[in-house]
This record gives structure tokens, sequence and C-alpha cells, in this order.
């Protein structure tokens, strides 16, 4: 594959020529003298035009040859361009570039991709001034193989090296063959610089052909090197996770390794605003005062220098931190819903932590639920309940007073009474301020200590007496017997000889009753009598009741007629015996008819009112000897009487 146009840079950075592959440093970095990124950008500059940007802070960037012609170098941004494109007739060089995003994973990152060529160029450059002399600094880059693995295309190699003001290579080393697995991979070289104060960093292509030779460079970094640093708290280590209030003071001190000659010492504080010197800490073991710190993290780290380079960031060496957290005291609340009533239910409820303890008056309660609940207020449980809140190990106190007031003691006027239906009876409660009672049915105010009660039946009120605060219930028991009523049924009709029951019905509650007057029946002290009088009366039913309610009575009436008989024979032939049609007990029914026909339906005798005797004629003629055929109402108790007459001369 021939070297194409997208390019990356590498950064190659030469140390002592003499240490070629040593490694000098074995302490710790500083802060980087120079930190190349190459910034962030969304370029879609195309390929194979000119550079759109070069890397900030970088003097020299060489032109590389690739299709399809002189190249320069460019950056681009996360995965930009890295597409694999086909040959075409006229770009017979395919690009195997794959998609990647920069080593730092910054999606906007840019990163500088090289098409390399076989000559061994110097391709990127840049001066080091102000430096501290006789320092050992360490060159870093990190670098991707910008071909596909399946491409078997010639790997990149470069070498990192590093020169004086006169050309003379402090140091140099090769990163070798770069692998193609998509994988950004570092490689460093450390170097000395002695007396000089200015260096140049050079990064050199070495790959034997253009084909292949491409590849991408991120975060080339040069860092000072400085003894191992490992700082300490001279104290328990669960001491250095406390709460507000602590009075505890730490030493602090720390563990270097050899580096510096008369070196000395400053330690940092780190409250969240960045890193300050502690003024006077200057020694590599110092006190620490942390008596009532503010809730927070206290960052701490140690710098060492050689005498007289302290004050210079890039001439000295800095610990990693070590902290102190002080965890803030929980914001503790107690509360209860009181007063409570005797026999309620106490409900206590805290906030502001973790997990909760509570503690009773005297000890007599405990308990590790956040909101608990006591039932069956006493007297006893009254007083000051405390809970300790806890949140990140720091525990505060809150304290809430629990009120139980004395019960309610309702009185009433009577407990129970009895009344007859439709009266009434007065009720009556204190020993409160307000009452309520129920049902209210019956009552005349359900709402005032004294309603008039006048219930329809036996009923059981209940009162409740509050004085605002707390409340207690009393019963009333009224119970109501019912008067007595009494039916004596409907009147009767018989005729002479016949009998009637008497349809007598009473109801009420424990009651007597009796019929009067007790003539022509059978037991005027039942309720359904059987009377057989002989002539028209009027029975009384007496209703009384027993538990002094009241007496009722209520009459029947029983018409008694006579028994009708009908002659069916007269001779009207002036005997004066049998010489008229006469039906004697007819005269008791003043409103009766009687008709009389032959057997041809003529009517010859009709009587209308009062009866009068028929005898025998039709229009004053005598009528024929023959049997006649009559009709006779009485009245509406009676069916008609049909039937024949024989007249006889």
């Amino acid at each position: 594959m021939h070297a194409l146009s997208k390019a990356l840079f590498f950064l190659y950075i030469f140390l002592f020529a003499n240490l070629a592959k040593a490694q000098l440093c074995s302490g710790t970095f500083g802060q980087p003298l120079i930190s190349q990124t190459f910034g962030q950008g969304n370029s879609t500059d195309n390929w194979y035009g000119p550079l759109s940007q070069y890397a900030p802070g970088a003097s020299t960037f060489t032109e590389f040859i690739g299709p399809p012609g002189p190249s320069n170098s460019a950056l681009r941004p996360n995965q930009s361009g890295l597409v694999k494109t086909p040959a075409t007739p006229g770009n017979p060089f395919p690009i195997y570039w794959q998609p990647h995003a920069d080593h730092t994973g910054d999606p906007n990152g840019l990163m500088l991709l090289i098409d390399g060529i076989a000559t061994p160029t110097v391709f990127f450059e840049q001066q080091m001034e102000n430096l501290c002399p006789n320092t050992i600094l360490r060159l870093s880059i990190w670098v991707l193989n910008s071909n596909s693995p399946a491409a078997n295309a010639q790997t990149p190699n470069m070498v990192l090296r590093i020169t004086d003001p006169n050309g003379n290579v402090l140091n140099e080393k090769s990163t070798g063959s770069v692998p193609a697995d998509l994988t950004w991979h570092q490689y460093f070289v450390d170097f000395t610089n002695g007396s000089s104060s200015t260096v140049t960093l050079q990064l050199v292509n070495r790959t034997p052909t253009n084909s292949g030779n491409d590849f991408a460079l991120d975060d080339i970094t040069v860092q000072a090197c400085g003894p191992a640093i490992v700082p300490f708290f001279n104290t328990n280590a669960s001491l250095l996770n406390m709460c507000e209030g602590n009075t505890n003071n730490f030493i602090l001190d720390a563990n270097i390794t050899a580096g510096y000659t008369n070196a000395v010492y400053q330690w940092q504080e780190n409250t969240g605003s960045g890193w300050a010197d502690i003024a006077g800490k200057t020694m590599k073991q110092t006190a620490i005062d942390f008596s009532n710190r503010i809730a927070g993290t206290y960052q701490y780290r140690l710098i060492t220098a050689m005498n007289g380079n302290i004050d210079r960031t890039y001439c000295r060496a800095i610990s990693e931190p070590i902290k102190v957290t002080v965890n803030p005291l929980p914001t503790a609340t107690a509360e209860n819903f009181g007063p409570v009533c005797i026999g309620n239910t106490i409900q206590l409820n805290a906030s502001g932590g973790i997990s909760y303890k509570w503690y009773g008056p005297d000890g007599q309660f405990l308990s590790a639920e956040r909101n608990p609940t006591i039932a069956n207020a006493t007297k006893a449980m009254e007083g000051t309940y405390t809970v300790q809140v806890t949140a990140n190990g720091c525990t505060s106190p809150a304290t809430t007073t629990v009120e139980v007031l004395a019960p309610i003691i309702p009185i009433t006027n009577i407990q129970t009474a009895t009344i007859c239906g439709g009266k009434s009876v007065q009720l009556e409660a204190s020993g409160g301020s307000t009452y309520l009672w129920r049902p209210s049915k019956g009552l005349s105010d359900p709402q005032i200590a004294n309603p008039i009660a006048s219930p329809t039946e036996t009923t059981i009120y209940t009162v409740q007496v509050s004085d605002g605060r707390c409340s207690a219930e009393a019963e009333i028991t009224i119970n109501v017997n019912k008067n007595v009523t009494a039916d004596a049924g409907a009147d009767q009709t018989i005729v002479t000889g016949q009998s009637a029951i008497l349809n007598g019905k009473v109801s009420g509650d424990d009651f007597t009753y009796f019929w009067t007057p007790s003539d022509y029946l059978d037991d005027p002290t039942k309720l359904n009598p059987i009377a057989t009088p002989t002539e028209d009366i009027t029975y009384t039913l007496h209703t009384s009741s027993n538990l002094g309610c009241n007496s009722i009575i209520d009459e029947v009436f029983i018409k008694v007629y006579p028994k009708v008989i009908i002659p069916n024979t007269f001779t009207p032939n002036g005997d004066n015996v049998n010489d008229s049609w006469n039906i004697p007990s007819i005269t008791s029914f003043p409103n009766s008819i009687v008709k009389v026909t032959n057997r041809y339906g003529q009517l010859v005798y009709q009587s209308n009112g009062t009866f009068k005797a028929w005898d025998g004629k039709m229009n004053g003629k005598d009528l024929p000897p023959a049997v006649y055929y009559y009709s006779i109402y009485l009245n509406k108790d009676f069916k008609t009487y049909t039937g024949w007459v024989m007249l006889m001369r």
C-alpha cells in the first residue's frame, strides 16, 4: 500500500545519545512542561488540500509525498476522514485508514495524521526553553497505526530525539514497529539537560518504505523527573473521615526516595479552590491543626525541589494528594403531633439522617424506627423524647416533648329510661365543652348537652363529649313501650238464630282486653268470641296497657234480622181464613220489593216499601186458581228470595 495523503503527527523525542533505550527516572514526575494535545475542532478540509492548521506551539512541520502529490500533515477531528476508499482510475491508491477516536476519546479532539515517506526525515520539531539545569526529563507520545490490520502494510517506525543548542544528541529512542491493531500505544524517552536551559525535541521518520507508513499522533508531553514521594498521615486512618466539631490535630509526613541534593519542601492544601502553599509548613514532617474544621474535603500534597528551585513550577516533584474528609453533622429534627389524649396513639417523627435511635423519658422507651408509634398512651409516657440522628457516620440529637392529657369523664343524667310511645324524655350530658349525640333521629338537637328525645322505638343514644383536645363517649338507653291499639272488626249482619265471630285485633306491649256487654258471648275475655244475639247489639272491645301507657276501645255493631218464612199457599175465598198471602217478618224490611207473576211472566202483583198482603186479585179482579211465581228483595244484606205460591179458591 502506498502512503496516503492523510497524515497523523507522531512525536519522536530523543534522549541522551549514549543512553538510548535507557530509563533514567525512577521517581515521580511533576507538571508537564509541554502538553501537546493538538486542540479541538471540526475540520472538514479535503485531505489532499492545504494544511488547515498546525499543532499549537509546534515550530516545524515537514511535507511528505503522497498521492496525488505532495501534501502537508493535517489535523483531523475524531474519526473524520478515516474511511476506506477503493482505488479508482483517478486515484489508483486505495485508502486503508480506519475510523478511530483520538487518544482521550474526546468527540471533538484533534490528532495529527501523517502519511510518511521512506526518507528518514525530521517531521516534527519543537524547542523547549528556560529548563532547570541538571534535571531528568521524560518525553512521551501516543501513536496509532492508522492502517487496517487486514491491509498487511508496512508498520510505522520512528525515533524520539533530544538535542542541545549545539545539535548534540542528548538521548534518542526508537518506537520500533507500531502494530496495526487499532490501539493507541505510548512511547517515551528519558534524558537530562545538564547545564543547558534549552533543548530541541525532534520526531524522525525511520520507515524504509512509503507504503503503509501511515500513523496518528496525540498527547505529546515533557515532564521533569523528581524523587518518588508518598505522603501519609501519622495517625489512625479511621480518624481521617470525621465529623464537624472534631478536636484532633494531625501530623503530615512523607516517604521520599533519593533524588534531589540539598532538597527543600513545601506542603500545600486544597479545600476546593485549588492548591495553595501552607504558610510555614516547609518541613517533611509537619503538624496540621484540624480543630473545628467546617464540612468539606481537605487535600494535602508535598512538593520538593533542589534548594533554589522550589518556586519554579517545572523544577520540582509533586506527590499524589492525600485527603481528610469532614462530614457535616446531620440537621436533626424531632416532633410529635400532640398533645395526646390518654388511650390514644403517640406519633413520633424524625428527619435529617439515615438511621435513628429514640430514647423515651427515664429510658422506658427505645426504638430504631424513624417514625415510631406508641399505642395506648398513659400519663407515665409523658415527657421528653430524644432521637440520635445519624448520617455519614455523624450523629446529632434532637428532642421533642410529648404531653399526655387527662381523660374526659362524660357524665349523663340517666343511663336508661322507659317511655311510652309518643312521649319524650330529656337527655343531659356534662364534662366537656362540646357535645354530639348519635343517632340524631328523635332528638330535638343532636349538638347540645341536653336534647329532648322522642324515639319511636327503643334506641341507644351515644354522646361524644369533647373539651376541644380530648373526647370520650357515654351511652343512654331509652326503652320505648308501644301504645296499645284496638280494632273490634267490621260490623256484621245475622238472622235470628245465627252466630257471628267477632274479629277483634289488639297490638302494643303488655296489654289486657275484654268485651262488653258479655251478653250472648261465649267468652268476653277472648279476642275472637262467638256472638249469638237475638236482637241488634253493639259490642265494645276494651284494651289497656299494663305498662301504664294508654287505654282504648273500639265498637262493632251486629244487626239481627228476624227469620223470613214465606207461605206457599193461600185461599182468598172470603171465609176469613188464609184469605191473603202474608209474610209476617217482612215488616222488618221497610224497603222490600215483592213481585208476583203468572206462569207467562205477566206481573200480577207488586209491593214496594212496607209490605202489603196480596189478596189474590189483579186490578181488583180475582185471579184464577193457579201456581204463581214470586221474587222478594229484602235489602242488600240478603239475597233475593224466589219461589212459587199456590192460589186456591
